[in-house]
């Protein structure tokens, strides 16, 4: 069996919080090679997603730089993972797991793409306690109230948020 040195953390990001960061931090910390492979998910929950794939692309690879995580790449992606995942020569996937909500799901999806690709390992990473509260979803309903999110979210996250919804500090 080969060994794995780069593996692929796909998400939505939408947008990105300083959980997903930990989790790509973590990895990074374990492979040689980490693609982050953000989801174009037009459709998701039915409306779409708040932020455009381009923008949410530039605010990854930003917190990235503010978060001072070195040697990860950034892609857009369309498609099915396991496409991804071989046209880019990644031989895992690694999702971050908060609840047993969130294994639940992320079992059956990493069941589904050992059926698609047998050769793609996918691997999972507990969430710091730190951030096992922080989603996506709940950043943007709070921020979407006014509420203060900076310690949730990179400071050029913090910044697009507030401009989304027209919130002075």
């Amino acid at each position: 069996m080969e060994k794995i040195d780069h593996v692929v953390v796909p998400g939505t990001f939408d947008p990105v919080t300083n959980g997903h960061l930990d989790v790509i931090k973590r990895t990074k910390r374990l492979f040689g090679k980490v693609t982050v492979a953000v989801a174009s998910s037009r459709d998701k929950n039915g409306v779409g997603t708040t932020f455009s794939l381009e923008e949410r692309v530039e605010m990854l690879q930003k917190s990235l730089g503010e978060a001072s995580i070195e040697g990860v790449s950034v892609e857009p992606m369309s498609g099915l993972l396991v496409e991804f995942c071989h046209n880019h020569g990644a031989g895992g996937v690694v999702k971050g797991l908060r609840a047993m909500t969130d294994f639940e799901y992320e079992l059956q999806q990493a069941d589904l793409n050992a059926h698609l690709a047998p050769d793609i390992e996918s691997i999972f990473v507990m969430s710091s306690p730190a951030y096992g509260y922080v989603s996506s979803s709940i950043v943007r309903e709070i921020a979407s109230m006014g509420a203060d999110v900076s310690l949730l979210v990179p400071l050029c996250v913090d910044r697009a948020l507030k401009a989304l919804h027209n919130f002075q500090k």
